[in-house]
């Protein structure tokens, strides 16, 4: 093969090589999943925490999993911080876990989130992140007190901002994890002596152990 041939071979090969070098590139790109929400989030990047056993329970060559967690935080903080907590990672998911602090701080502090206010922020986050490219998981907010039959203070507002973020799911059609409902029903299979605390929370809200690892087996179908 005289040298002009060769030339022309190696140029010939050279567009192949590239699409081999960019396929395996593309491959090789793991999968980026940004959990964002409240100090329930924060607490789950923690050892144990949900965050943790599903970033544990997954391939780390095929998922990056990222906590974006801020304690007290509402539907409009994740809002204001979605620039720089979510959209300039450039993930491919976001599961979006918002709600108890938008109902809880009208007991406790007498703020909260009002109800139309809640579904309007909460879409408004949707929007943003499908136009940047990546999928949405939403969950239910769970508990506020593990109280049976709606014996919780707050029970009837939890229920209906539930019923909020279910509606989102089905107009935006999106895989949604309904806590409020699993939390609920477990609850009263395993809380004969109607405790407040201490069934799938440390305190009523924020997860102990089992109510971690109950998480992460509930959402780790929608994350792969």
């Amino acid at each position: 093969m005289n040298l002009v041939m060769k030339s022309s071979f190696k140029l010939l090969l050279l567009p192949a090589l590239i699409l081999v070098l960019l396929f395996s590139a593309m491959k090789s790109k793991p999968k980026k999943v940004i959990f964002f929400g409240d100090s329930i989030t924060a607490a789950g990047i923690k050892p144990g925490g949900y965050v943790d056993l599903i970033k544990k329970d997954l391939d780390p060559a095929k998922y990056e999993i990222i906590g974006a967690g801020v304690g007290g935080n509402k539907v409009y903080d994740l809002y204001l911080r979605m620039e720089d907590d979510v959209l300039n990672k450039k993930p491919d998911l976001v599961v979006i876990y918002i709600g108890v602090n938008d109902v809880w701080h009208k007991l406790t502090s007498k703020t909260g989130t009002d109800y139309d206010k809640f579904g309007k922020f909460y879409q408004g986050l949707i929007n943003k992140i499908q136009a940047g490219g990546a999928k949405v998981v939403l969950c239910t907010p769970a508990v506020i007190g593990e109280k049976k039959n709606g014996a919780n203070p707050m029970d009837k507002e939890l229920d209906k901002y539930s019923g909020a973020v279910r509606d989102l799911a089905a107009k935006n059609n999106l895989p949604i994890a309904d806590l409020r409902k699993l939390f609920t029903e477990y609850d009263m299979a395993n809380n004969p002596e109607d405790l407040e605390k201490g069934i799938l929370t440390s305190d009523g809200v924020h997860l102990n152990e089992k109510g971690n690892r109950t998480l992460a087996d509930t959402l780790l179908p929608l994350v792969k």
